[in-house]
């Protein structure tokens, strides 16, 4: 999915992109050896920064790439050049009317594990997360959801989405937190925000500049993964957004020294 955009970006900057344990062709251990919490992966992700020897950086964040990109600007506010946000919610009226269902599995696991497999977990859940509402289903590449339900199907995985899913209600829990960062830091902040997206609320995206009101928020003509849909938008707002803040004239580093 990130392919066109890191294209795009590599001209001007140094680009890493991990994928999470559990997730894509990183390693997957079983949840009885690692623990899938938003919290560990965020551990995971600043000591594989540091071993990058990447000292300052600017995140992209979308989805499950939110509640882990906060925290990590969080812990390291000084190391936080700019972050753009895709589709990724910090504030309580993001959360869309498919989370009532995850409520209910944070409230009582047992009694509904079985409702959220159907959920999140199953081949129209994957094809519903791409394309959304968007009166253009035919600008998606089937692959994309073929292959997430290939991948959520893989021996083990049920349970490490499960885990994590389940852990998603610290992430809404620590939504003050997050925003009494931005308030006290002021990060230059661009906001992303496929309108075609069936869990997060196009009002999450302007929420955004209560917090930090210079933030650029642009809502786009897309759904959840809204570089399937608006690739070469998104790579042009992110690349200006990006060298206008961390370039000087010349394309040198105003963080430099």
């Amino acid at each position: 999915m990130y392919n066109g955009l890191i294209r795009h970006l590599a001209a001007r900057f140094y680009i890493i992109a991990p994928d999470y344990p559990g997730f894509g062709y990183s390693d997957a251990p079983p949840p009885e050896k690692f623990s899938y919490t938003f919290d560990h992966l965020t551990t995971m992700i600043g000591k594989f920064i540091e071993q990058r020897g990447v000292d300052r950086y600017s995140l992209f964040i979308q989805d499950y790439g939110g509640p882990v990109g906060l925290r990590l600007a969080m812990r390291h506010p000084t190391r936080t050049q700019a972050l753009v946000i895709q589709n990724a919610v910090a504030h309580e009226e993001g959360l869309g009317p498919l989370w009532g269902t995850r409520r209910a599995f944070w409230a009582d696991w047992a009694a509904n594990v079985e409702k959220i497999r159907a959920n999140f977990l199953s081949f129209d859940a994957a094809r519903q997360r791409h394309v959304g509402t968007s009166p253009h289903p035919e600008r998606y590449d089937p692959d994309a959801w073929t292959d997430e339900f290939s991948f959520l199907n893989r021996a083990g995985q049920a349970r490490i989405q499960e885990d994590l899913l389940f852990d998603y209600r610290k992430n809404v829990a620590s939504y003050p937190a997050w925003q009494a960062y931005l308030k006290e830091w002021q990060p230059p902040l661009l906001v992303l925000w496929g309108k075609y997206e069936p869990s997060f609320a196009v009002a999450g995206a302007h929420a955004y500049q209560r917090d930090v009101p210079s933030a650029q928020v642009h809502i786009l003509n897309a759904g959840h993964f809204a570089l399937d849909e608006a690739g070469a938008q998104i790579a042009r707002l992110t690349l200006d957004f990006l060298s206008t803040h961390l370039l000087d004239s010349n394309g040198n580093s105003k963080m430099a020294g």
